[in-house]
Protein backbone atom coordinates (compact mmCIF):
# COMPACT_ATOMS: atom_id res chain seq x y z
CA UNK A 1 0.00 0.00 0.00
CA UNK A 2 1.28 3.33 -0.92
CA UNK A 3 0.77 6.90 1.06
CA UNK A 4 0.06 9.07 -1.82
CA UNK A 5 -0.96 12.86 -1.75
CA UNK A 6 -4.38 13.89 -2.53
CA UNK A 7 -5.94 15.26 -5.43
CA UNK A 8 -6.80 18.69 -3.70
CA UNK A 9 -7.19 19.68 -0.26
CA UNK A 10 -10.96 20.75 -1.04
CA UNK A 11 -13.15 17.57 -1.03
CA UNK A 12 -15.39 19.07 -3.76
CA UNK A 13 -12.79 18.78 -6.47
CA UNK A 14 -12.43 15.18 -5.47
CA UNK A 15 -14.63 12.93 -7.49
CA UNK A 16 -17.45 11.88 -4.87
CA UNK A 17 -17.46 8.03 -3.29
CA UNK A 18 -18.49 5.38 -6.03
CA UNK A 19 -20.10 3.41 -3.41
CA UNK A 20 -22.31 5.70 -0.94
CA UNK A 21 -21.87 9.15 -3.56
CA UNK A 22 -20.58 11.16 -0.40
CA UNK A 23 -17.98 13.71 -0.59
CA UNK A 24 -14.49 11.70 -0.01
CA UNK A 25 -11.99 12.98 3.56
CA UNK A 26 -8.63 12.10 3.76
CA UNK A 27 -7.90 9.21 3.98
CA UNK A 28 -9.83 7.33 1.44
CA UNK A 29 -9.16 4.27 -1.10
CA UNK A 30 -8.33 4.26 -4.48
CA UNK A 31 -8.54 0.71 -6.57
CA UNK A 32 -5.10 0.37 -7.95
CA UNK A 33 -6.71 -2.03 -10.91
CA UNK A 34 -9.67 -0.41 -11.83
CA UNK A 35 -9.19 2.66 -14.40
CA UNK A 36 -8.08 4.55 -16.24
CA UNK A 37 -10.74 6.86 -14.81
CA UNK A 38 -9.98 6.03 -10.74
CA UNK A 39 -11.88 4.30 -8.80
CA UNK A 40 -12.76 5.94 -5.19
CA UNK A 41 -14.04 4.67 -2.05
CA UNK A 42 -14.38 5.86 1.68
CA UNK A 43 -13.39 4.03 4.44
CA UNK A 44 -17.03 2.24 5.51
CA UNK A 45 -17.56 1.43 2.03
CA UNK A 46 -14.18 -0.63 1.39
CA UNK A 47 -14.74 -1.71 4.98
CA UNK A 48 -18.35 -3.54 3.77
CA UNK A 49 -16.28 -5.29 0.56
CA UNK A 50 -18.41 -2.71 -2.16
CA UNK A 51 -18.49 -4.42 -5.77
CA UNK A 52 -19.40 -2.57 -8.68
CA UNK A 53 -19.48 -3.35 -12.53
CA UNK A 54 -15.69 -4.62 -12.87
CA UNK A 55 -14.40 -3.99 -9.00
CA UNK A 56 -14.12 -6.38 -7.11
CA UNK A 57 -13.42 -6.24 -3.37
CA UNK A 58 -10.03 -8.24 -3.33
CA UNK A 59 -8.25 -5.95 -5.84
CA UNK A 60 -5.28 -4.30 -4.52
CA UNK A 61 -5.54 -0.64 -3.31
CA UNK A 62 -4.07 2.45 -2.53
CA UNK A 63 -4.57 4.59 0.94
CA UNK A 64 -5.18 8.36 -0.37
CA UNK A 65 -3.89 10.37 2.01
CA UNK A 66 -1.83 13.91 2.36
CA UNK A 67 -1.07 13.52 5.74
CA UNK A 68 3.09 13.25 5.83
CA UNK A 69 5.82 15.22 5.57
CA UNK A 70 7.69 15.98 2.29
CA UNK A 71 9.50 18.83 2.54
CA UNK A 72 10.44 19.33 6.69
CA UNK A 73 8.78 17.74 9.46
CA UNK A 74 6.09 19.93 10.62
CA UNK A 75 4.70 20.79 7.64
CA UNK A 76 2.60 17.97 5.78
CA UNK A 77 1.85 17.19 2.10
CA UNK A 78 -2.06 18.83 2.48
CA UNK A 79 -0.20 21.94 4.00
CA UNK A 80 2.37 22.37 1.41
CA UNK A 81 -0.46 22.42 -1.15
CA UNK A 82 -2.75 25.04 0.75
CA UNK A 83 0.59 27.24 0.60
CA UNK A 84 0.81 27.09 -2.70
CA UNK A 85 -2.33 27.55 -3.78
CA UNK A 86 -2.37 30.46 -1.20
CA UNK A 87 0.32 32.24 -2.24
CA UNK A 88 -1.07 32.28 -6.00
CA UNK A 89 -4.25 33.11 -4.59
CA UNK A 90 -3.00 36.21 -2.41
CA UNK A 91 0.50 37.26 -4.28
CA UNK A 92 4.08 36.58 -3.01
CA UNK A 93 5.31 38.86 -0.04
CA UNK A 94 1.17 38.85 1.57
CA UNK A 95 2.12 36.89 3.82
CA UNK A 96 -0.96 37.92 5.72
CA UNK A 97 -3.91 37.33 3.51
CA UNK A 98 -1.75 33.81 3.07
CA UNK A 99 -1.63 33.16 6.50
CA UNK A 100 -5.45 34.11 6.84
CA UNK A 101 -6.35 31.71 3.85
CA UNK A 102 -4.45 28.62 5.75
CA UNK A 103 -5.50 28.91 9.11
CA UNK A 104 -2.74 26.31 10.50
CA UNK A 105 0.36 28.99 10.00
CA UNK A 106 1.61 32.20 11.07
CA UNK A 107 2.64 34.69 8.14
CA UNK A 108 6.04 34.00 9.42
CA UNK A 109 6.06 30.75 9.59
CA UNK A 110 4.41 30.90 5.58
CA UNK A 111 7.24 33.27 4.66
CA UNK A 112 10.35 31.47 6.33
CA UNK A 113 9.30 28.07 4.94
CA UNK A 114 8.19 29.48 1.33
CA UNK A 115 11.34 30.89 1.06
CA UNK A 116 13.74 28.29 2.86
CA UNK A 117 11.59 25.41 0.40
CA UNK A 118 10.74 26.78 -2.99
CA UNK A 119 12.82 29.99 -3.49
CA UNK A 120 16.66 29.38 -2.28
CA UNK A 121 16.21 25.35 -2.48
CA UNK A 122 19.46 24.11 -4.21
CA UNK A 123 17.20 21.72 -6.43
CA UNK A 124 14.57 24.29 -7.05
CA UNK A 125 17.78 26.68 -8.58
CA UNK A 126 18.69 23.74 -10.61
CA UNK A 127 15.55 22.69 -12.25
CA UNK A 128 14.46 26.75 -13.12
CA UNK A 129 18.03 27.27 -14.34
CA UNK A 130 17.74 23.76 -16.68
CA UNK A 131 13.82 25.43 -17.77
CA UNK A 132 15.48 28.38 -18.76
CA UNK A 133 18.06 26.60 -20.88
CA UNK A 134 15.57 25.12 -22.77
CA UNK A 135 13.04 28.07 -22.73
CA UNK A 136 13.92 28.96 -26.25
CA UNK A 137 13.16 25.71 -27.67
CA UNK A 138 9.54 25.82 -26.52
CA UNK A 139 6.52 28.27 -27.15
CA UNK A 140 7.75 31.29 -25.52
CA UNK A 141 5.27 33.12 -23.04
CA UNK A 142 3.64 36.84 -23.97
CA UNK A 143 5.79 38.12 -21.00
CA UNK A 144 7.95 40.94 -22.31
CA UNK A 145 11.30 40.70 -19.42
CA UNK A 146 12.30 43.01 -17.13
CA UNK A 147 15.59 43.78 -15.21
CA UNK A 148 15.14 43.08 -11.38
CA UNK A 149 16.28 46.32 -10.78
CA UNK A 150 13.53 47.65 -13.27
CA UNK A 151 10.03 48.78 -11.72
CA UNK A 152 7.63 48.18 -15.03
CA UNK A 153 4.99 51.15 -15.28
CA UNK A 154 1.42 49.91 -13.69
CA UNK A 155 -1.14 52.06 -16.24
CA UNK A 156 -4.03 51.99 -14.57
CA UNK A 157 -7.16 50.74 -16.55
CA UNK A 158 -8.49 52.40 -19.89
CA UNK A 159 -5.81 55.23 -19.44
CA UNK A 160 -3.50 56.82 -22.05
CA UNK A 161 -0.72 54.39 -21.31
CA UNK A 162 -2.99 51.20 -21.21
CA UNK A 163 -4.53 52.16 -24.29
CA UNK A 164 -1.10 52.53 -25.98
CA UNK A 165 0.17 49.62 -25.11
CA UNK A 166 -2.33 47.96 -25.86
CA UNK A 167 -3.77 46.77 -22.38
CA UNK A 168 -0.37 44.78 -21.37
CA UNK A 169 0.37 45.18 -17.52
CA UNK A 170 3.85 45.08 -17.07
CA UNK A 171 3.86 44.18 -13.55
CA UNK A 172 1.80 41.41 -14.58
CA UNK A 173 3.76 40.42 -17.72
CA UNK A 174 0.43 39.83 -19.67
CA UNK A 175 -2.24 41.39 -21.37
CA UNK A 176 -5.71 42.40 -20.07
CA UNK A 177 -7.74 40.78 -22.63
CA UNK A 178 -6.33 37.93 -24.38
CA UNK A 179 -6.12 37.04 -28.11
CA UNK A 180 -9.17 34.68 -28.90
CA UNK A 181 -10.23 35.91 -25.34
CA UNK A 182 -13.57 33.40 -25.03
CA UNK A 183 -11.99 29.84 -26.12
CA UNK A 184 -12.02 28.88 -22.99
CA UNK A 185 -16.22 28.78 -23.13
CA UNK A 186 -16.08 26.07 -25.26
CA UNK A 187 -14.42 23.89 -22.43
CA UNK A 188 -16.08 24.97 -19.41
CA UNK A 189 -18.95 22.41 -19.88
CA UNK A 190 -16.97 19.22 -21.03
CA UNK A 191 -16.79 16.44 -18.46
CA UNK A 192 -15.25 12.77 -19.60
CA UNK A 193 -17.25 9.91 -17.37
CA UNK A 194 -16.83 6.24 -17.84
CA UNK A 195 -20.53 5.92 -19.24
CA UNK A 196 -19.34 8.37 -22.22
CA UNK A 197 -19.70 6.71 -26.09
CA UNK A 198 -17.17 6.26 -28.10
CA UNK A 199 -18.17 8.92 -30.54
CA UNK A 200 -19.23 11.52 -27.95
CA UNK A 201 -15.57 11.01 -26.13
CA UNK A 202 -13.79 11.30 -29.43
CA UNK A 203 -15.93 14.71 -30.12
CA UNK A 204 -14.68 15.96 -26.83
CA UNK A 205 -11.06 14.96 -27.44
CA UNK A 206 -11.74 17.20 -30.56
CA UNK A 207 -13.05 20.17 -29.06
CA UNK A 208 -9.90 19.57 -26.45
CA UNK A 209 -7.45 19.55 -29.82
CA UNK A 210 -9.14 22.93 -31.27
CA UNK A 211 -8.86 24.33 -28.13
CA UNK A 212 -5.00 23.71 -27.77
CA UNK A 213 -4.26 24.85 -31.47
CA UNK A 214 -6.02 28.35 -30.27
CA UNK A 215 -3.54 28.49 -27.27
CA UNK A 216 -0.79 27.98 -29.89
CA UNK A 217 -1.95 31.20 -31.69
CA UNK A 218 -2.18 32.68 -28.29
CA UNK A 219 1.44 32.27 -28.08
CA UNK A 220 2.54 32.81 -31.00
CA UNK A 221 1.12 35.96 -31.17
CA UNK A 222 2.32 36.58 -28.14
CA UNK A 223 5.76 35.85 -29.50
CA UNK A 224 5.58 38.25 -32.57
CA UNK A 225 4.88 41.30 -29.89
CA UNK A 226 7.31 40.67 -27.74
CA UNK A 227 9.90 40.13 -30.35
CA UNK A 228 9.49 42.58 -32.70
CA UNK A 229 8.57 45.13 -29.49
CA UNK A 230 5.19 45.93 -30.66
CA UNK A 231 4.03 46.89 -27.35
CA UNK A 232 4.52 50.48 -27.29
CA UNK A 233 3.39 51.46 -30.48
CA UNK A 234 3.61 54.84 -30.79
CA UNK A 235 7.65 54.59 -29.95
CA UNK A 236 7.02 52.29 -32.62
CA UNK A 237 5.76 54.94 -35.06
CA UNK A 238 8.41 57.13 -34.24
CA UNK A 239 11.15 54.76 -35.05
CA UNK A 240 8.98 54.47 -38.63
CA UNK A 241 8.98 58.14 -39.23
CA UNK A 242 12.84 58.42 -39.09
CA UNK A 243 12.94 56.79 -42.88
CA UNK A 244 12.51 58.50 -45.66
CA UNK A 245 8.80 58.65 -47.36
CA UNK A 246 9.60 56.22 -49.92
CA UNK A 247 10.96 53.43 -47.24
CA UNK A 248 8.31 53.76 -44.98
CA UNK A 249 5.83 52.85 -47.71
CA UNK A 250 8.29 50.02 -48.17
CA UNK A 251 7.91 49.43 -43.93
CA UNK A 252 4.38 49.49 -43.80
CA UNK A 253 3.81 47.04 -47.40
CA UNK A 254 6.53 44.45 -45.33
CA UNK A 255 5.17 45.15 -41.94
CA UNK A 256 2.85 42.07 -42.77
CA UNK A 257 6.07 39.62 -43.57
CA UNK A 258 7.51 40.52 -40.23
CA UNK A 259 6.42 37.25 -38.40
CA UNK A 260 7.69 35.10 -41.31
CA UNK A 261 11.07 36.12 -40.19
CA UNK A 262 13.09 37.58 -36.74
CA UNK A 263 12.79 41.13 -36.14
CA UNK A 264 16.75 41.59 -36.74
CA UNK A 265 16.81 39.98 -39.99
CA UNK A 266 13.66 41.87 -40.72
CA UNK A 267 15.12 44.86 -39.43
CA UNK A 268 18.88 44.47 -41.51
CA UNK A 269 16.13 44.16 -44.50
CA UNK A 270 14.22 47.56 -43.90
CA UNK A 271 17.52 49.18 -43.39
CA UNK A 272 19.56 47.82 -46.18
CA UNK A 273 16.37 49.00 -48.23
CA UNK A 274 16.44 52.79 -46.76
CA UNK A 275 20.51 52.59 -47.53
CA UNK A 276 19.77 51.36 -50.97
CA UNK A 277 17.94 54.55 -51.18
CA UNK A 278 20.27 56.74 -49.89
CA UNK A 279 22.83 55.68 -52.80
CA UNK A 280 20.24 55.89 -55.63
CA UNK A 281 19.56 59.16 -54.62
CA UNK A 282 23.63 60.46 -54.15
CA UNK A 283 23.99 58.33 -57.74
CA UNK A 284 21.46 60.53 -59.18
CA UNK A 285 22.81 63.64 -57.77
CA UNK A 286 26.33 62.99 -58.83
CA UNK A 287 25.11 62.32 -62.28
CA UNK A 288 23.03 65.52 -62.47
CA UNK A 289 26.57 67.07 -61.47
CA UNK A 290 28.35 65.08 -64.32
CA UNK A 291 25.77 66.43 -67.09
CA UNK A 292 26.23 70.18 -66.28
CA UNK A 293 30.12 69.92 -66.43
CA UNK A 294 31.19 69.63 -63.06
CA UNK A 295 34.08 67.76 -61.94
CA UNK A 296 34.71 68.99 -58.44
CA UNK A 297 32.86 69.53 -54.93
CA UNK A 298 33.58 73.03 -54.68
CA UNK A 299 31.86 73.81 -58.04
CA UNK A 300 29.40 71.48 -57.43
CA UNK A 301 28.49 73.79 -53.74
CA UNK A 302 28.28 76.42 -56.57
CA UNK A 303 26.19 74.70 -58.83
CA UNK A 304 23.48 74.30 -56.06
CA UNK A 305 23.38 78.15 -54.89
CA UNK A 306 22.89 79.31 -57.77
CA UNK A 307 20.02 76.20 -58.72
CA UNK A 308 18.02 77.78 -55.57
CA UNK A 309 18.84 80.98 -57.03
CA UNK A 310 17.09 79.94 -60.22
CA UNK A 311 14.45 78.33 -58.66
CA UNK A 312 13.61 81.39 -56.39
CA UNK A 313 13.36 83.26 -59.35
CA UNK A 314 11.33 81.12 -61.34
CA UNK A 315 8.40 80.78 -58.35
CA UNK A 316 8.61 84.68 -57.95
CA UNK A 317 7.58 84.51 -61.81
CA UNK A 318 5.24 82.36 -61.48
CA UNK A 319 3.65 84.23 -59.01
CA UNK A 320 3.21 86.80 -60.70
CA UNK A 321 1.91 85.19 -63.91
CA UNK A 322 -0.51 84.14 -61.40
CA UNK A 323 -1.71 87.75 -60.24
CA UNK A 324 -2.08 89.18 -63.40
CA UNK A 325 -3.98 86.79 -64.79
CA UNK A 326 -6.93 87.10 -62.41
CA UNK A 327 -6.86 91.02 -61.68
CA UNK A 328 -8.07 93.40 -64.27
CA UNK A 329 -8.00 96.47 -61.97
CA UNK A 330 -4.81 98.79 -62.99
CA UNK A 331 -5.01 100.18 -59.50
CA UNK A 332 -4.94 97.78 -57.74
CA UNK A 333 -2.04 95.68 -59.88
CA UNK A 334 -0.21 98.97 -59.43
CA UNK A 335 -0.24 98.59 -55.30
CA UNK A 336 0.71 95.29 -55.10
CA UNK A 337 3.80 95.57 -57.44
CA UNK A 338 4.44 98.63 -55.48
CA UNK A 339 4.23 96.45 -52.49
CA UNK A 340 6.57 93.54 -53.75
CA UNK A 341 8.89 95.76 -54.79
CA UNK A 342 9.39 97.31 -51.13
CA UNK A 343 9.55 93.84 -50.06
CA UNK A 344 12.28 92.82 -52.15
CA UNK A 345 14.44 95.87 -51.37
CA UNK A 346 13.90 94.57 -47.98
CA UNK A 347 11.15 97.70 -46.74
CA UNK A 348 8.07 96.28 -45.19
CA UNK A 349 5.28 98.51 -46.87
CA UNK A 350 2.24 100.01 -44.91
CA UNK A 351 -1.02 97.98 -44.61
CA UNK A 352 -2.87 98.97 -47.48
CA UNK A 353 -5.57 97.38 -49.26
CA UNK A 354 -5.85 95.72 -52.71
CA UNK A 355 -9.04 96.62 -54.30
CA UNK A 356 -10.02 93.60 -56.84
CA UNK A 357 -12.79 94.64 -59.01
CA UNK A 358 -12.72 91.81 -61.89
CA UNK A 359 -16.59 91.02 -61.87
CA UNK A 360 -16.72 95.11 -61.14
CA UNK A 361 -18.17 94.68 -57.70
CA UNK A 362 -17.14 97.54 -55.23
CA UNK A 363 -14.86 96.69 -51.87
CA UNK A 364 -16.46 95.47 -48.78
CA UNK A 365 -16.25 98.64 -46.38
CA UNK A 366 -14.39 98.92 -43.77
CA UNK A 367 -15.60 97.20 -40.21
CA UNK A 368 -17.13 99.40 -37.47
CA UNK A 369 -15.44 98.11 -34.50
CA UNK A 370 -18.01 100.07 -31.93
CA UNK A 371 -19.00 97.97 -29.10
CA UNK A 372 -17.16 94.88 -30.06
CA UNK A 373 -15.92 92.88 -27.41
CA UNK A 374 -11.73 93.26 -27.15
CA UNK A 375 -11.91 96.70 -29.10
CA UNK A 376 -10.51 98.60 -25.75
CA UNK A 377 -7.33 95.88 -25.83
CA UNK A 378 -6.00 97.17 -29.07
CA UNK A 379 -3.90 100.42 -30.12
CA UNK A 380 -4.97 102.48 -32.90
CA UNK A 381 -2.99 100.81 -35.59
CA UNK A 382 -4.41 96.99 -34.76
CA UNK A 383 -7.91 98.76 -34.48
CA UNK A 384 -7.03 100.14 -38.11
CA UNK A 385 -6.06 96.29 -39.52
CA UNK A 386 -9.24 94.93 -38.18
CA UNK A 387 -11.27 97.37 -39.28
CA UNK A 388 -9.25 96.94 -43.07
CA UNK A 389 -9.23 93.57 -43.13
CA UNK A 390 -12.48 92.89 -41.69
CA UNK A 391 -11.69 90.72 -38.43
CA UNK A 392 -13.32 91.09 -35.30
CA UNK A 393 -11.00 91.93 -32.18
CA UNK A 394 -11.48 88.91 -30.16
CA UNK A 395 -10.82 86.85 -33.04
CA UNK A 396 -7.33 89.08 -34.32
CA UNK A 397 -6.41 88.78 -30.31
CA UNK A 398 -6.57 84.86 -30.70
CA UNK A 399 -4.85 84.87 -33.82
CA UNK A 400 -1.98 86.99 -32.50
CA UNK A 401 -1.23 84.89 -29.09
CA UNK A 402 -1.08 81.67 -31.43
CA UNK A 403 1.44 83.55 -33.62
CA UNK A 404 3.45 84.93 -30.72
CA UNK A 405 3.16 81.32 -29.16
CA UNK A 406 4.63 79.90 -32.11
CA UNK A 407 7.50 82.16 -33.13
CA UNK A 408 8.70 82.01 -29.76
CA UNK A 409 8.76 78.73 -29.90
CA UNK A 410 10.39 77.61 -33.47
CA UNK A 411 12.21 81.18 -32.55
CA UNK A 412 10.97 82.73 -35.86
CA UNK A 413 8.31 82.02 -38.24
CA UNK A 414 7.18 82.25 -41.64
CA UNK A 415 3.92 83.03 -43.91
CA UNK A 416 3.64 79.60 -44.57
CA UNK A 417 3.80 78.40 -40.96
CA UNK A 418 1.05 81.32 -40.34
CA UNK A 419 -1.39 80.26 -42.74
CA UNK A 420 -1.03 76.81 -41.70
CA UNK A 421 -1.85 77.94 -38.21
CA UNK A 422 -4.71 80.53 -38.57
CA UNK A 423 -7.62 78.99 -41.00
CA UNK A 424 -8.68 81.65 -42.46
CA UNK A 425 -8.47 83.88 -45.76
CA UNK A 426 -4.51 83.36 -47.18
CA UNK A 427 -4.91 87.51 -47.80
CA UNK A 428 -6.02 88.49 -44.44
CA UNK A 429 -3.17 86.04 -42.60
CA UNK A 430 -0.82 87.87 -45.25
CA UNK A 431 -1.85 91.37 -43.55
CA UNK A 432 -1.74 89.62 -40.31
CA UNK A 433 1.61 88.26 -40.73
CA UNK A 434 3.22 91.45 -42.24
CA UNK A 435 1.45 93.62 -39.57
CA UNK A 436 3.29 92.04 -36.66
CA UNK A 437 6.67 92.24 -38.33
CA UNK A 438 6.63 95.24 -38.97
CA UNK A 439 5.35 95.89 -34.98
CA UNK A 440 8.02 93.45 -34.08
CA UNK A 441 5.82 91.19 -32.51
CA UNK A 442 7.35 88.28 -34.45
CA UNK A 443 10.21 87.58 -36.24
CA UNK A 444 11.04 86.00 -40.04
CA UNK A 445 12.49 82.54 -39.74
Amino acid sequence: MDRLASIGSDPFDKPPCRGCSSYLSEPYIKCAECGPSPFLLCLQCFTRGFEYKKHESDHKYEIMTSDFPVLEPGWTAQEEMALLEAVMDCGFGNWQDVAYQMRTKTKEECESHYMKNFINNPLFSSTLLSLGKTKDSHIAEGAVPFKPTDDPPRPTFDSVLSRDMAGYMPARADFMEEFDNYAEWDLKDIDFVDDDSDILRALKLSVVDIYHSRLKERQRRKKVVRDHGLINLRKFQMLERCYPKEVQELYDVMRRFARVIGPIEHDKFIESHALEFELRREIRRLQEYRRAGIKSFCSAKVYERANRMREDERRKRTMLCDVLQYIQDGRACQQWLTKQAALDAGITPAVTTITVSATGRRSAPPLNLTGLPGTEKLNEREKELCQVVRLVPGAYLEYKQALLNECRRQGGLRLAQARALIKIDVNKTRKIYDFLIKEGHITKA
